[in-house]
């Protein structure tokens, strides 16, 4: 198969191992790992900025469960080329990074795969003892990239931050740094690092609904101009609070929603990959399909994306506290609690969506008794902030949950 032939999701399908042999490989692992890769296609490889190192299109998320002894959706991933592994230390409270160093181990594969982890302990000292923290867990002596996890504030992007980012790089810990940001201020922290030299890459909220956003695309394209590596996440910018909406996309072309949305972010050149939170193989061989397939999005795929934006504008949260917060007299995180009820509802990820709350600080987290009717007015997009902001009441801060599910 030729670079640009195309290649049916059913044919992939039928390359893949499939959910269902997951089992047997737990004693097969190494194996598996070893299997070559050239009857197979290959997700294409972007450079990923002034890091000088080409990275696959899509990258494996790491914001779940992986089986601790060997996850066979890791060994799938290499596979098809995907050996771009993102994790942090908060992830499924730290068994990622476990899970991760396991299957290295196992398979002897580290030279093979790019591993990124991160930290939400900012200051000095926070990074260099979770960065060694990370090391021992993902058994390896380095990784690839270092972000500043979360990153929400402008002014750590600072000399005192790139000093520590040096010693580190030449300690030989990490060698590239940059940071993740997907709160409301994504525009002025991107603005503020495309003047820093020293920052390599940025992993940042981007996805349909804010294509035509002039703000962030100057803001994009200044980091562009800087060569700094641009990774795409929350791309599928899932609902919350709402029950199968995304039902509501109406495939006319050729790729389902999920599809869709990525092949819209691997259009802009600007963009080198997209981490995808890919818990299942139904979901990594959809995702890799999309990838593999060298096809432009098709005018019929754009219209589908557009309409899915328009029907479902008033159901997913910008992270735009600050037009909300102000509107509320309490000391709430808007953007962050509903972040939050996404990875519950839209994600099927309670557990994890439950740990990330908790990391809000206490205050914020007392929802009890709040009047969000000034946020509802707020929203520029109609989001029923008060509806959203009761439900997380309910399944994230109550000490048991009566709902459940993803209802």
């Amino acid at each position: 198969m030729s670079e640009g032939d195309g290649i049916s999701r059913r044919r992939l399908l039928q390359l893949g191992l499939g959910a269902a042999a997951g089992g047997a490989l737990l004693e097969s692992g190494t194996a598996l790992a070893a299997q070559s890769e050239g009857s197979l296609p290959q997700v294409p490889r972007r450079r990923l900025g002034k890091t000088g190192k080409d990275v696959p299109i899509l990258l494996m998320g790491g914001s779940m469960q992986f089986d601790q002894r060997f996850d066979p959706k890791l060994a799938e991933c290499l596979r098809f080329g995907v050996n771009y592994f993102d994790t942090a230390d908060c992830y499924a409270g730290g068994t990622s990074e476990m899970a991760i160093g396991n299957f290295l181990d196992r398979t002897k594969k580290r030279d093979a795969v790019w591993i990124t982890t991160k930290s939400d302990r900012w200051d000095p000292r926070g990074l260099e003892e979770t960065i060694q923290t990370g090391l021992s867990r993902l058994k390896t002596d380095h990784v690839d990239l270092y972000f500043m996890h979360e990153l929400d504030d402008a002014a750590l992007i600072s000399p005192q931050t790139a000093r520590v980012a040096e010693k580190l790089k030449k300690e030989g810990r990490i060698k590239n740094f940059g940071f993740s940001c997907h709160s409301g201020n994504v525009v002025d922290l991107l603005n503020k690092a495309s003047q820093q030299s020293w920052v390599d890459a940025i992993m940042f909220r981007y996805n349909f609904r804010q294509y035509g956003n002039a703000e962030l695309n100057r803001a994009i394209d200044a980091c562009a101009k800087a060569d700094i590596g641009l990774i795409a996440m929350k791309t599928q910018s899932s609902e919350a609070g709402v029950a199968d909406a995304a039902k509501k996309f109406v495939q006319t072309g050729k790729w389902n929603k999920y599809q869709a949305v990525l092949k819209a972010v691997w259009a802009d050149p600007r963009i080198s990959a997209a981490v995808s939170h890919m818990d299942n193989f139904d979901k990594l061989k959809q995702n890799i399909a999309a990838a593999v397939d060298k096809s432009e999005l098709g005018a019929l795929d754009r219209q589908s994306i557009e309409r899915y934006a328009q029907d479902t504008r008033s159901m997913a949260c910008d992270g735009c506290d600050h037009l909300c917060n102000p509107a509320v007299k309490a000391p709430v995180q808007i953007g962050a609690t509903l972040r939050c009820l996404t990875y519950h509802d839209a994600y099927g990820q309670p557990e994890f969506a439950r740990e990330q709350f908790q990391r809000l600080p206490a205050r914020a987290r007392r929802l009890e008794g709040v009047d969000f009717s000034g946020a509802n007015q707020a929203c520029p997009h109609g989001v029923d902030v008060v509806a959203l902001m009761e439900r997380a009441r309910k399944v994230l801060a109550e000490p048991a949950d009566p709902v459940g599910g993803t209802g």
